[in-house]
């Protein structure tokens, strides 16, 4: 049976259009894209193998990108994109972790062959696997070029979303819904961490309708009692305690397009400060999506959360949200738009953010966070799980 490509021909040519005229404007000539999800967004290459370096290229002058990776993952290359075979371009096997060469030797090789050795070159500086070691390989290998950091040019283009990307948020947030509601149905005293953590794996994976859902860029995390106090603790083999406070932080991919979706929980009967804060975080979300329209600033967005902490006398320091889509390991945010001051982002029809509403004070946290797609009619919910405080007795 075929591979099954996400999208259109034309929409990835929509996409390569829309990224060259980003790169002239930012005085590029060629781009060379490490991020994984840059690298699909561009040509639905889809692969696990962003552990070695590889690369998409994109030049002004070249009609279709060029993949350059690993030579058993060319293949991948071939299934998943529509790439001529001439643009999928392999290094040699000896290279990969080679003690003082590197592929980039062969990736310059292959640039000043185009005879595009003295152009102007944007990087992903920031990108999770572009490392220093690429980097002065590039650097060492194409002295006449002025390569510089490209400032996450091809995260920005992504950021507003396409009818048909959006169509997988959709489906993302209807998983990720799905394995919310089965995992706060499994919960009680005495049920080990691991044993609700393999649930989320299963029902991510299994997903909704015949639609699986893929891996997701971040593991489901969870924290109980005075580990809810911070929000990145991963799962242990202890069993859950009576009367103890729950956080959990998942998702759930459809085609690598992402819904992250946070709620809290409470074994026996709250305290009422666990009630209280929970009650302000869902009034501020509220408030926040109600504004989460086309016009409006991420700094506005984030200004309506913090007032409603503010009057209740909370304040939160961190961002309250960050852009989300199309995303690899080791996360799911896109690296660009965030809600929180200093932001002047202005909000379009189709951007799509995780609200992170999470309150972590000294001796417990809180969050019931959301997924959500800007509309003219404000903030649209991508999940649909209960917004409030779950106690389950």
């Amino acid at each position: 049976m075929a591979y099954q490509k996400p999208f259109e021909a034309q929409e990835f040519d929509r996409r390569v259009t829309k990224v060259k005229q980003r790169m002239e404007k930012s005085g590029f000539d060629l781009l060379i894209c490490q991020d994984p999800a840059n690298m699909g967004w561009l040509t639905g290459f889809d692969g696990w193998s962003f552990y070695t370096p590889q690369a998409v290229v994109v030049h002004l002058n070249e009609a279709t990108p060029i993949w350059f990776g690993r030579a058993q993952d060319a293949k991948s290359a071939h299934i998943t994109t529509d790439l001529p075979a001439n643009n999928i371009i392999s290094f040699s096997e000896p290279l990969v972790h080679h003690p003082t060469d590197h592929p980039f030797d062969e990736l310059c090789d292959l640039i000043t062959s185009r005879g595009w050795g003295a152009a102007r070159i944007g990087v992903d500086l920031d990108a999770h696997y572009y490392t220093a070691r690429a980097h002065r390989h590039l650097s060492d290998g194409l002295p006449n070029a002025a390569i510089s950091d490209n400032r996450e040019l091809v995260n920005w283009a992504r950021l507003v979303k396409s009818e048909a990307e959006l169509a997988y948020m959709r489906e993302a947030g209807r998983i990720c819904t799905k394995t919310m509601n089965n995992v706060i149905s499994k919960l009680a005293p005495g049920v080990p961490q691991y044993e609700i953590i393999a649930d989320v794996y299963h029902s991510q994976i299994t997903g909704l309708d015949g639609r699986c859902g893929d891996y997701t860029g971040l593991c489901p995390l969870i924290q109980v009692g005075e580990g809810t106090s911070t929000p990145h603790l991963t799962w242990t083999d202890e069993p859950l305690p009576d009367n103890t406070l729950v956080v959990m932080e998942i998702g759930a991919a459809r085609r690598h397009y992402h819904a992250p979706l946070t709620r809290t929980m409470h074994l026996g009967r709250p305290p009422q400060e666990v009630v209280q804060l929970a009650e302000v975080i869902v009034e501020g979300v509220g408030e926040a999506l109600a504004i989460a329209r086309p016009g409006a600033t991420c700094e506005d967005v984030e200004a309506v959360w913090q007032k409603v902490l503010n009057r209740n006398g909370y304040k939160k320091e961190s961002r309250v949200g960050y852009s989300i889509g199309l995303s690899y390991p080791p996360d799911w945010g896109e690296r660009t738009a965030s809600l929180r001051p200093g932001d002047h982002t202005v909000l379009e029809a189709g951007m799509c953010f995780h609200f992170q509403s999470g309150m972590w004070l000294e001796d417990f946290g809180a969050a019931v966070s959301e997924p959500f797609i800007v509309t003219e009619n404000g903030g649209e919910h991508l999940c649909d799980v209960a917004r409030e405080l779950i106690v389950i007795d």
